[in-house]
């Protein structure tokens, strides 16, 4: 006949029994005890989730402050009013729990905090065991997503690097079928370079990131010294990964800028064949980050200045939802479209890049000249597939992005009345694509052009809002004389700006040449004849018409 016990056992469940172990742990500061009074709990959390007693404790005390993410060892004394130096008996017992997957830790500044996932409370909700997924069998899209659920974990500091290797290591080694793994193993890579060639990876395939900077890597490493070295080794060309022509350095108005990654496109096509991603098509453009964008102060006429504060305004996110929300209500299209038109020089692309940095815009910026370069045989699907990743990458982004048609003159001018030769009518097909996409595009597009008076009607009726910039005022270029070189006094200033009738652009190269004089040479003695001479040569050259400068 069974005892009153034996039928409580009976009927026992995990959280059921959990909730005993906890209730009675409270104050007990984990006597002997203790351990009699809920020996039966124990017992049955121990059989079921095949853990020692002591680690059936512990994980009883972490479900019970399920409800927090930040469990410190403090909280678990107050509770228990014992010692810390009492639980430190137990992190034996803690870190294998944490390897089983049974609680996460976070090691933030040093001070480690757990929780419970999300999992393993659904398991004991169904009186199951809790078990780790089971990763074999993976597609190459399915390994990325859970790359990157480890690497998010390793960002929050819930994995140390070791265990990240650890688990990276297993998942490769559970999916040897994908092309993508065989790759990476074939490098023979130690894991350290490894692991460095799974972020870069994971940054392209998951984020779509081909601008990586240093401080999108440093996460990954727990020692700082050991980053100082992989630091230096990129800094420097040295790494594998740079030799090896799987990344490659990003270029800065033509310089090499080598705190900026990305990977080759060679390296691209080899690993990530089986993904078919869009922005692996090099003429779908290039994404410029909003956080990447340097701050630029900006010189305006009034007129510009107010037509600008208003797209300002317009595309801060909060105000841009609202107006399209109400502009899809009212039956208008609810795409945004810009022109930026004006002499080269007067700070239109600039101008679209400050935009994006101040309302927190990515860029998807359309290669014009490899789309042209392109065009007969199959220009129609090179510039559909612009849009088209164009829409995913708005679908895929928290902040709608904006698509930049920079130096749009080649596809926005007249078309061509009874084109007769393949490639006139190839161009007005292309037009007419673009003309259809811009009729029910959901996002913003931004064109700039130095020649908006060849631009066909039709294009000029699709653009909502056009902003022609004008040639800076005298008080204007004033302006920029001072923010380009600081050292100029007022009258200065007033000198340059009234005899030299330049452009924004035009003025930053002078700076730059002025700058590059005073490394070379030191400070010049009469700094005014020095920029004189610069303005003369620019004024010279730019009269010739052989050379486009400065911002466009």
């Amino acid at each position: 006949m069974e005892t009153s016990k034996q039928k409580e056992t009976n009927n026992l469940d995990l959280l059921t029994a959990i909730e005993y172990i906890a209730d009675k742990a409270k104050g007990s500061g984990l006597s002997a005890g203790f351990y009699r009074k809920a020996n039966q709990y124990i017992k049955y959390v121990t059989e079921k989730m095949e853990l020692t007693k002591e680690q059936s404790v512990m994980l009883a005390l972490f479900v019970d402050n399920s409800d927090s993410t930040n469990i410190s060892i403090g909280d678990l004394g107050q509770f228990l009013e014992c010692r810390t130096t009492r639980l430190l008996r137990y992190m034996v017992d803690i870190d294998v729990l944490e390897n089983r997957e049974l609680v996460r830790c976070s090691r933030s500044c040093h001070r480690k905090s757990y929780r419970v996932p999300a999992e393993v409370i659904e398991a004991l909700k169904q009186n199951e065991k809790y078990v780790p997924k089971n990763y074999s069998g993976l597609s190459c899209a399915e390994l990325f997503c859970e790359i990157e659920n480890i690497l998010d974990l390793r960002q929050e500091e819930e994995l140390t690097y070791e265990t990240t290797v650890e688990k990276i290591n297993n998942l490769l080694d559970c999916n040897k079928h994908i092309i993508y793994v065989q790759k990476v193993l074939s490098y023979n890579f130690n894991d350290e370079d490894k692991m460095l060639l799974i972020l870069f990876s994971h940054l392209f395939v998951n984020n779509n990131d081909n601008y990586i900077r240093f401080h999108d890597l440093d996460f990954l490493y727990d020692d700082k010294r050991e980053w100082s070295i992989v630091k230096s080794k990129l800094n420097r060309g040295d790494h594998v990964l740079l030799k090896g022509k799987i990344v490659e350095y990003n270029n800065c108005n033509g310089m090499v800028d080598r705190e900026s990654f990305r990977m080759t496109n060679d390296a691209k096509r080899e690993l990530f064949v089986e993904l078919h991603l869009p922005s692996m098509d090099e003429k779908s453009g290039d994404v410029i980050k909003s956080k990447d964008i340097t701050p630029k102060k900006m010189f305006y006429g009034d007129k510009v200045e107010c037509q600008i504060d208003e797209l300002g305004n317009l595309l801060n996110d909060e105000q841009y939802n609202q107006i399209r929300t109400r502009m899809t209500d009212t039956g208008f299209r609810c795409g945004f479209t810009c022109l930026f038109y004006g002499a080269p020089g007067t700070g239109k692309t600039e101008t679209v890049l400050q935009l994006a940095r101040l309302t927190g815009r990515d860029i998807l910026q359309v290669n014009i000249s490899q789309i042209k370069s392109c065009w007969v045989g199959e220009s129609e699907k090179n510039i559909k597939q612009v849009f088209d990743n164009y829409k995913a990458k708005v679908k895929n982004s928290q902040i709608t992005p904006i698509l930049l048609f920079n130096e749009a003159d080649a596809i926005i001018g007249e078309r061509m009345e009874g084109a007769k030769s393949a490639v006139n009518k190839m161009e007005n097909s292309i037009q007419n694509i673009i003309l259809q996409e811009m009729e029910t595009l959901d996002g913003i597009l931004i064109a700039t052009t130095n020649l908006a008076q060849n631009m066909d009607k039709a294009f000029e009726r699709r653009f909502l809002y056009k902003v022609k910039f004008e040639k800076p005022t005298i008080e204007a270029r004033m302006n920029m004389w001072h923010e380009m070189i600081p050292k100029l006094n007022e009258d200065e200033c007033r000198i340059l700006a009234t005899k030299y009738d330049f452009s924004g652009g035009q003025i930053e190269n002078i700076a730059r040449h002025h700058t590059i004089g005073n490394i070379l040479h030191g400070d010049a003695e009469n700094m005014i004849e020095q920029l004189s001479a610069y303005c003369d040569a620019e004024r010279l050259e730019s009269s010739i018409g052989n050379r486009r400068v400065g911002f466009c």
